[in-house]
C-alpha cells in the first residue's frame, strides 16, 4: 500500500510561503534547499512534509506548468514495491516524466488528470 510521505507545492516567495505554513499550522521546519534545480523549505506536522519550492528551470516544472506557476506541484508516495506500482500507474495511463526523472533520479509520473506523481521505494 502505498503512502503519502509529502505534497510539493510550487511557488514564487517560499519563505513567505513557509512562514504562512510555519505560523498558522505550526509545522516544523526540517530542512532547506537552495541548488540549480529549486529553492525552499521542507516542513512536517510529523507525519507528513510538505516541500515548498521555487523551481529554478523549466525541466523539473514539468510540461504542464511554467516556471512562475504557484500551486500544488506533485504530491509523493512511498511504496514498497517500486516495480508493482510502476505497473499500476502504466495501466492507468500515467507514464514516467523521463526528463525529469534523469534530473532527479527519482520517480515521477503523469497520475491521474495530467497531475504529477513521485514514487519513493521503501526498501
Amino acid at each position: 500500500m502505498g503512502k503519502i510521505k509529502h505534497i510539493a507545492l510550487a511557488t514564487q516567495d517560499p519563505e513567505k510561503t513557509a512562514r504562512f505554513y510555519k505560523e498558522v499550522f505550526d509545522l516544523e521546519e526540517v530542512g532547506r534547499v537552495n541548488n540549480d534545480n529549486a529553492e525552499g523549505y521542507y516542513l512536517s506536522d510529523g507525519n507528513i512534509n510538505i516541500a515548498i519550492l521555487r523551481f529554478k528551470n523549466e525541466v523539473l516544472v514539468g510540461d504542464k506548468f511554467d516556471i512562475n506557476y504557484s500551486g500544488i506541484h506533485h504530491i509523493g508516495f512511498q511504496v514498497d514495491d517500486a516495480e508493482a506500482a510502476d505497473l499500476k500507474l502504466r495501466k492507468a495511463n500515467a507514464y514516467p516524466m523521463e526528463e525529469i526523472n534523469t534530473t532527479l533520479h527519482a520517480g515521477m509520473s503523469k497520475g491521474h488528470g495530467g497531475k504529477n506523481v513521485e514514487l519513493k521505494y521503501n526498501g
